[in-house]
């Protein structure tokens, strides 16, 4: 990362993620979301967020890995 975008020296990636998969005919409103995220964010964080994604889309966990 940091050979081919010198500029981007402070970039670090997070230990964990999360992945999710969005079909073309949803790019608008996830670019809008992307926008608004920082916003987003005031009203929900993200780990309550992330949560109900997962509940909402029946996606199995364990909680206790989630986070750490």
């Amino acid at each position: 990362m940091h050979d081919n975008f010198p500029a981007l020296e402070a970039f670090a990636w997070q230990e964990g993620y999360s992945v999710f998969t969005v079909s073309k005919s949803q790019e608008k409103v996830v670019k809008k979301y992307i926008a608004g995220q920082a916003e987003h964010h005031k009203k929900q964080d993200f780990k309550s967020e992330l949560l109900r994604l997962l509940r909402t889309h029946e996606i199995a966990f364990d909680e206790r890995y989630v986070f750490d």
